[in-house]
């Protein structure tokens, strides 16, 4: 990102306002998960150990799949509904995203170095990999602070809610089905209590029951007990423990 052209917007959310519909919070906070838990993987991978490099390096690939695609799903649909009301509006995240398609590109390349690389240098190959996926997560950081702020904003400010539910229901419908498991396992898994819920619930109520259920199990799965117990009361459920944690 040019740093002439960050705005700082901490008033773009101001607590006094009434919570609106946000395309962004929720699939950022799954996004940041998936980021955190590869990044510390990756610093954590020992080298020597084939099967651990060879998960670790996977958990990499799936990961720049996802960020590729939401960079995809954000041109396609959110920017496109920013211009149409505000000509130009998300002119500078969307030159973030061509940065960020090519940072991508890059890291696929030292994957790839990475995982032919010979016994002596791999673990060298894969700090050098760690340091740049550091560098990958710190600017999308920025950059995700900035379409919650300053996009959501312009979105709140050109939009009700009903324009804006239709928006999200374009991106969901335009998700493959391999890779909204991905995102669902990600996102259920960081989102809030009352987030979590929400989510659910609006999936109970619009969703097939077969959607649902997998929802459902996917928190067992990702939960710790004591949020999975909260959630089974919030929706009814039977509260069969989960497992701890994913990451």
């Amino acid at each position: 990102m040019d740093q002439s052209t960050i705005i700082r917007f901490d008033d773009a959310l101001p607590l006094h306002a009434a919570p609106r519909l946000d395309l962004y919070g929720p699939v950022h906070k799954g996004l940041r998960a998936f980021m955190f838990d590869t990044l510390g993987r990756l610093g954590r991978c020992d080298a020597d150990d084939p099967a651990e490099l060879e998960r670790t390096l996977a958990a990499l690939r799936t990961l720049l799949w996802i960020c590729e695609s939401h960079l995809a799903h954000e041109n396609a649909f959110v920017h496109e509904a920013m211009d149409a009301r505000r000509p130009g509006s998300s002119r500078v995240t969307a030159d973030d995203h061509v940065e960020h398609e090519q940072a991508i590109a890059a890291l696929r390349g030292l994957l790839d170095e990475t995982a032919a690389a010979p016994a002596g240098l791999r673990a060298r190959a894969l700090y050098r990999l760690y340091l740049r996926t550091a560098r990958f997560v710190a600017e999308n950081l920025e950059h995700m602070e900035i379409e919650e702020t300053h996009n959501t904003r312009m979105l709140h400010d050109a939009y009700d809610d009903g324009e804006l539910a239709a928006i999200h229901d374009r991106i969901l419908a335009a998700i493959p089905p391999a890779e909204g498991a991905v995102f669902e396992r990600w996102i259920l898994g960081a989102v809030s209590h009352p987030e979590r819920v929400g989510m659910l619930t609006g999936m109970r109520q619009h969703a097939p029951a077969p959607v649902f259920d997998a929802a459902i199990a996917t928190c067992r799965d990702v939960l710790a007990p004591n949020d999975w117990a909260k959630l089974a009361k919030a929706l009814g459920l039977p509260a069969v423990a989960g497992l701890v944690e994913i990451w």
